[in-house]
Parts: C-alpha cells; structure tokens; sequence
C-alpha cells in the first residue's frame, strides 16, 4: 500500500503544480488564452499546448529522478521558472506582440509552443 499512497501523493501534487502552472502562466501572457481559446483561436492553444506540455515533460523527470518530495517541489517551481523565462526571452527576440496571437497567427501561436516544448524536454534531461 505505500507505493499506492506515494502514487496518489505524486499524482495529486503533480495536478496541483500543473493546475498553478496554468494559473501563473496565463496571468503573465498578455491575452487571455482561456477566453481566445473558447472563440476557436488555434494559435492560442498551441502557444498554451506547448507551454503545459513542455511543463509536464519536466514534471514527469522530477517524479523519475527526485526521492524526496521537498526536492521534487524544488525542481518543479525551478521548472515553471524556466517555461516562464522561455516564454519572456522568445516573445521578446521575436518582438512578438500580443496581437501575434490574439489575430490567430498560427505560425507565431506554433513557435511558442514548440519553443517551450524543446525548453522542457531540455529541461527534463537535465534533472538526474
């Protein structure tokens, strides 16, 4: 039973950190992704899509590669500091404006969230 109960430890914290994930990163974009992904906009949810997933590769290295949970706090709010910057450092090399996405350029909306993919597998490998 201990390792079903450490499974619903890791699963629960895992959801909580992507649900503050989700909080933290749509607050500091300059649209609202939930309200431009309701109204169909693709860039928006590539852009959101890629941010979270490239969250969740770290997230899922941190649970494989930590023992103890204070570590794997650590590491996870190391991880949403790097999606963060990520974000922040390719928006402003591609001076790319919130218009980008709220116009549904899907090409900017992909970018982003490939970009944030690659950080967080990146970032995924380098947790051991």
């Amino acid at each position: 039973m201990p390792a079903f109960a450490n499974y619903l430890v890791y699963l629960l914290l895992s959801g909580v950190l992507l649900v503050f994930f989700f909080v933290v990163y749509t607050r500091v974009t300059p649209y609202n992704e939930v309200l431009l992904i309701r109204q169909g906009n693709t860039a928006a949810a590539l852009s959101l899509g890629g941010a979270m997933l490239g969250f969740s590769l770290t997230i899922a290295s941190c649970i494989i590669h930590t023992s103890r949970l204070t570590e794997f706090l650590g590491w996870a709010f190391g991880a949403l500091v790097v999606q963060l910057l990520a974000y922040m450092v390719t928006t402003k090399c591609m001076s790319m404006s919130k218009e980008h996405i709220e116009s549904g350029n899907v090409a900017f909306g992909g970018i982003l969230g490939a970009i944030a993919l690659s950080v967080g597998a990146i970032n995924a490998a380098c947790i051991s």
